[in-house]
C-alpha cells in the first residue's frame, strides 16, 4: 500500500508545478519535448491524475493481470516515432485536457486528487484495474507506472518553463529508478548498464530505458 501514498505525494508535486505562474505564462509556447506545446505537456502531466478515476471505474475482464514489466514490453509507444499513431494520440489527449486553459486544468486536477486521497486508501490490497483496449494490472503496479510518468514529466515541464524541477521523496524515486534500471537492462543488456553506472571510461553512449 506504500505505493499509493507515494503516488499521492508525487501527484501533489505535479499539481503544484501545474499551478506555477511560469506554466500559464508560457502556455502556448513549444515545450522541451518535440511536438508538445507547454499546454499539451501540462495536460499530459495532469492526465496522470485525471485518468485514474476512469481506470478505477473500468470493468475488469476475466483475465490475469500483466506483470509490471510486461506493461512496457507490450506498449506500442516505446520506440515509436513522433508521428506514430500512438504518440499522436498521446499528444491529442494532452491538448484536450488543457483545452480550457491553465486555471481550469489546475482546478480539475486538484479536485481529482482530493477525491483520490479518499478512494485509493479504501481499495483492497489485491485490487486489479483494466486499461481499456489493453490489459489489466494490479492497482499498485498501475500507480507505479504513473510514478514514472510524473517523475519524468515533472522534469520535462519544469525545464520547458524555466523553473526548478520539483524534488521528489525517496518513496517515489526508488520504485521509479528500479523500474527504469530494469527496463534499461532489458533494452541494452546488463553489461551496458553496469558500465554506464560504474565505469565512465567504458560507458556506452546511451542506456535510455524508454
Amino acid at each position: 500500500m506504500m505505493v499509493r501514498q507515494a503516488y499521492l505525494d508525487a501527484a501533489a508535486t505535479a499539481l503544484a508545478l501545474l499551478g506555477d505562474p511560469a506554466v500559464a505564462a508560457r502556455w502556448d509556447e513549444p515545450s522541451a519535448l518535440e511536438a508538445f506545446t507547454v499546454s499539451g505537456l501540462a495536460g499530459h502531466l495532469a492526465g496522470q491524475v485525471l485518468a485514474v478515476p476512469d481506470v478505477l471505474a473500468t470493468p475488469l475482464p476475466d483475465e490475469p493481470p500483466a506483470a509490471l514489466l510486461d506493461h512496457y514490453t507490450r506498449s506500442t509507444w516505446i520506440d515509436a516515432g513522433l508521428d506514430a499513431e500512438t504518440n499522436v494520440a498521446i499528444r491529442e489527449r494532452g491538448d484536450a485536457a488543457a483545452a480550457a486553459g491553465p486555471a481550469a486544468l489546475v482546478a480539475r486536477t486538484a479536485d481529482t486528487l482530493a477525491d483520490l486521497r479518499a478512494t485509493l486508501s479504501a481499495e483492497p490490497a489485491g485490487r486489479l484495474v483494466h486499461l481499456t483496449g489493453r490489459w489489466s494490472l494490479t492497482l499498485d503496479d498501475y500507480l507505479t507506472t504513473r510514478l514514472l510518468e510524473i517523475a519524468v514529466h515533472d522534469d520535462d515541464l519544469a525545464v520547458s518553463v524555466g523553473v526548478d524541477t520539483p524534488p521528489l521523496p525517496d518513496a517515489v524515486l526508488n520504485p521509479v529508478f528500479a523500474l527504469l534500471t530494469t527496463l534499461s537492462v532489458r533494452k541494452h543488456g546488463a553489461q551496458a548498464v553496469l558500465r554506464a553506472l560504474s565505469r565512465a571510461e567504458r560507458a556506452p553512449s546511451d542506456i535510455t530505458a524508454i
